[in-house]
């Protein structure tokens, strides 16, 4: 199992307008974080998780070029707002609806703000199609598992991802944008080879969890890795890699690992 780490910014992504603090000045390109999302190889099933604002720069980029079907965790603007550049992969699987799934809510924003995408096959060549699907608990594949949990997260709630590959039995766990992480959606991830977490800054936030919480929850899971993502520009990459327990790293753009 692959997985690219698109974006693993917050929703004003790093460097932020109009701001000359030592992060957003950075000549570090870890430092440089677009909004977040993953792409997930699992034996050859490419599952985009996420949209940001830069997805077709971010693809671009990561020269990411299939994609099987695509997981909304929840309809905020910096994670829905790059669905309209998924037209290209509607042409790529011969101009079919490309499948979204998601929550209730994450549901009806793309509803809201794609109305034109609605129909099971784009309204002209290039244009975008969604055929949309409730995401449910169990998601069972060929290549393997997609395990969804809810995390609180503000006044709505996130999905949560627990991905384990037929083949090689990988496990993989996605828990980005979440106050905190209830118990059973930690039962679920125990047992994985690598977990991301949603870790915003230093101090508290009233619906992402700080880095402290992140390690916390990590430690509950003791993954074999931990990754933190949504990172804002109160953490410089380098400086909060030393101070992280063994195990615990930030992510950053660009970042693959295959477990």
């Amino acid at each position: 199992m692959e997985v690219i780490f698109l974006g693993t910014g917050t929703s004003q992504g790093v460097p932020m307008v109009a701001c000359d603090c030592a992060v957003c000045l950075s000549k570090d390109p870890r430092n440089h974080r677009s909004r977040a999302s993953v792409h997930v190889v699992m034996d050859g099933l490419n599952v985009q998780i996420d949209a940001a604002p830069e997805f077709r720069l971010q693809c671009i980029r990561e020269n990411i070029r299939k994609l099987d079907f695509f997981i909304l965790t929840h309809g905020h603007a910096d994670h829905i707002s790059g669905m309209d550049d998924l037209r290209r992969f509607c042409d790529l699987i011969g101009g079919s609806a490309l499948t979204v799934y998601s929550t209730e809510e994450g549901m009806g924003r793309v509803l809201a703000m794609y109305p034109y995408a609605m129909a099971e096959r784009p309204i002209a060549k290039g244009y975008a199609a969604f055929r949309l699907v409730d995401m449910p608990p169990l998601l069972e594949l060929p290549e393997g598992t997609i395990r969804s949990t809810l995390l609180p997260h503000g006044g709505l709630n996130t999905l949560g991802l627990i991905f384990t590959e037929r083949s090689s039995g990988k496990k993989f766990v996605y828990y980005t944008d979440c106050k905190r992480v209830p118990r059973e959606a930690v039962e679920f991830a125990r047992g994985a080879d690598a977990v991301v977490l949603d870790g915003l800054r230093p101090t508290p936030h009233p619906s992402h969890m700080s880095i402290d919480e992140a390690v916390a929850v990590a430690a509950e899971i003791g993954a074999r890795s931990t990754w933190i993502t949504h990172l804002t520009h109160s953490s410089d990459h380098a400086t909060l890699a030393a101070s992280l327990p063994a195990g615990i790293a930030p992510a950053y753009d660009g970042l693959r690992i295959t477990i």
